[in-house]
């Protein structure tokens, strides 16, 4: 199984805006979240990308993909019915082929040689199956993802068979029905927001619209239907995820990529410095001199 498309969702409605948030690289280069995020599947070896947008929204992020245009197609989400239904926007650009899938709220920072979006397709490709990247997340993290449960694959230290996918789920939920062996306790396998999935994915999400009488579409019961009908792997990476979309994920996100970059001594120099005066304005009479 050979990837060579993927997919980018930078449609909803109250996130939209996130992919064009600009921030400092590792490289130290000022970047759109959009753009580090194209740079994240090139580096992957996928030379066709698809980015789904609103239509009031193609032009800022054209502009924000500035040079790559040789690469985009852009498709537009223009009846908001859920992500879900925004990755079904991209079914005629997909085809019959398997892709790799990206949200655009998320970035993403691999540990080692290789990207996160890097380690899922060659995982992907290595089982000729449908991959999703996932990361121990503790249980007081569970209303911000979906979750997968399953079982370790014989031999594997970072792989899973996935037998179940919940969206949000509680804490009892989780417990229920997520539970994987060999996870610390309180701990389950949350989404980490790269895929690789198969064209079968769009005819599911298809009948979820279809059957939906209006009601926005999500991705995660078409992903559980999916483990029902396929092979399906869940693949925990060398790697970290950072939801810009919560409160201070762009300043969590920011640091990450500070810290991985050329300057990480001048930034964590500056980060105990903050510290130290912090400490020193919070002693009586301002840590001054008797």
């Amino acid at each position: 199984m050979k990837i060579s498309k993927a997919v980018i969702t930078a449609a909803g409605r109250d996130q939209r805006n996130l992919p064009l948030q600009a921030l400092v690289d590792h490289d130290g280069a000022s970047k759109p979240v959009l753009r580090i995020s194209l740079e994240e599947v090139l580096n992957a070896g996928i030379g066709e990308i698809c980015v789904v947008v609103c239509p009031e929204d193609r032009d800022a992020f054209s502009r924000a993909a500035a040079g790559l245009e040789a690469t985009l197609h852009f498709i537009e989400q223009a009846d908001p019915r859920g992500y879900g239904h925004a990755l079904l926007c991209a079914r005629e650009f997909v085809g019959g082929d398997p892709f790799l899938h990206l949200v655009s709220d998320h970035l993403f920072i691999g540990r080692g040689p290789k990207s996160c979006a890097r380690q899922v397709v060659e995982a992907a490709e290595a089982a000729a199956c449908a991959v999703s990247a996932v990361q121990a997340t503790r249980e007081s993290k569970l209303p911000y993802y979906g979750a997968v449960g399953g079982r370790r694959v014989a031999g594997s230290r970072n792989l899973y068979e996935i037998e179940n996918v919940l969206e949000k789920p509680t804490p009892t939920q989780a417990e229920q029905h997520l539970v994987v062996p060999g996870l610390r306790a309180g701990h389950y396998l949350c989404f980490f927001g790269i895929h690789v999935l198969t064209p079968a994915i769009m005819e599911m999400l298809a009948g979820e619209l279809a059957a939906a009488s209006g009601r926005p579409v999500s991705l995660s019961p078409s992903l559980a239907e999916l483990a029902r009908r396929e092979r399906y792997l869940a693949l925990e990476l060398a790697g970290r995820r950072y939801n810009i979309g919560m409160r201070y994920g762009l300043f969590a996100a920011q640091l990450a990529l500070a810290l991985e970059g050329g300057e990480r001594e001048e930034v964590l120099a500056q980060v105990v410095e903050l510290l130290a005066q912090r400490e020193i304005a919070s002693e009586p009479d301002g840590g001054s001199a008797p």
